[in-house]
């Protein structure tokens, strides 16, 4: 593989998705900061490589990205232990990525964005207040998912559990109680300890020994 280099914003979950299991895999990376509070993922070089204008990006060749995080956690997991061989049980990690990116992603993600990131709380109120009931929705059907289950496909820790772990483990910071939900705490628990993990605010050094 050839010297990746992600282009990411620190706090942004949906970078932390592809930190999180590059370092799990043991795969050096660059990380290139691209702050999006100070426009800087709407620049000409960053459309360049992005025209969607979103992080992250992974160069995976020199002048080859892929965008979309969970895109980039199905590229890097192929043929791996973190994503299953077989067709029903890929489909299975599948199903639970498009409800990450269009059930949770968009209000527990969103919110916390708001309330954490931007700090405006208070001007965002009403729109928070809409966000609270779909938001919970999707952490009870986690939740429900969970109190069977130790991983959310075949009883293993797969990029399914990393795309959901991203904001659900820090969905407070948008204003999401956490407490009411104990199957998701212990689940929250159980990935935190497995092999290689890094927090959120963990910025990895840069690699350029392959």
């Amino acid at each position: 593989m050839e010297n990746l280099h992600l282009y990411d914003f620190l706090p942004s979950g949906n970078g932390y998705k592809v930190r999180l299991l590059l370092t799990q895999m043991g795969i050096p990376f660059e990380r290139i900061e691209v702050n999006i509070l100070k426009g800087e993922s709407r620049t000409p070089e960053f459309l360049s490589k992005n025209p969607n204008g979103r992080i992250p990006v992974l160069e995976v060749a020199p002048g080859k990205y892929l965008a979309e995080s969970n895109a980039i956690l199905l590229y890097l997991s192929e043929y791996t232990e973190f994503l299953p061989y077989d067709r029903y049980l890929k489909a299975q990690v599948m199903q639970w990525l498009f409800f990450e990116q269009y059930s949770h992603e968009p209000y527990i993600a969103t919110s916390r964005f708001w309330v954490s990131i931007l700090g405006k709380a208070e001007e965002y109120r009403t729109a928070l207040e809409e966000k609270r009931e779909p938001g919970y929705a999707a952490l009870k059907v986690m939740e429900n998912h969970l109190k069977y289950h130790n991983f959310f496909v075949d009883e293993r820790y797969t990029i399914a559990d990393i795309s959901l772990f991203a904001y659900t483990h820090v969905a407070d910071e948008g204003g999401f109680d956490l407490t009411q939900f104990p199957a998701i705490q212990a689940w929250i628990e159980r990935v935190k300890a497995q092999p290689g993990y890094i927090s959120i605010t963990h910025e990895p050094m840069l690699c350029y020994d392959w």
